[in-house]
């Protein structure tokens, strides 16, 4: 049976966020009681496989592509695939089609706002860099 995380952290950034969140996913150890979501703004055509596979080069947390579906666990950090939403259910992680927000899709605000409906008070969210508003009303709901 996999353990539910204690907390959840949501981390967003803009494209030019890359090095702060390799800076950031290589402080954390796999003994905290979280699951990581990360929305990284790059263009709808990029690989997130390669963002999925750096990041996995500097940590011992467990780095996957998010995927429709995957139970959320402990020690893991999900990656946004390109040109879908990123929303985290009570369960599980879902990936949406629906509009941009804030001209992006993936959302770091909704991401942020799927935290926090469904996890409350355990969500951390960061905001490593970003241009104009992404993650701005998202924090908001977190908060």
């Amino acid at each position: 049976m996999k353990k539910e995380p204690q907390y959840i952290v949501v981390i967003g950034a803009s494209a030019g966020g890359f090095t702060a969140l390799i800076e950031l996913i290589s402080q954390l150890k796999p003994e905290l009681d979280a699951a990581f979501f990360i929305v990284l703004h790059l263009s709808a055509k990029s690989i997130s496989g390669f963002l999925a596979q750096k990041l996995q080069e500097h940590t011992k947390l467990k780095c996957i592509l998010a995927m429709d579906g995957l139970p959320i666990q402990k020690g893991y950090v999900y990656v946004a695939v390109p040109n879908h939403h990123l929303i985290i259910s009570r369960e599980e992680v879902k990936l949406g089609h629906g509009p941009s927000e804030n001209r992006w899709r993936p959302s770091i605000d909704l991401l942020f706002r799927s935290a926090a409906a469904h996890y409350s008070t355990r969500v951390i969210g960061v905001v490593l860099t970003g241009l104009l508003n992404d993650g701005t009303s998202g924090m908001g709901s977190i908060k």
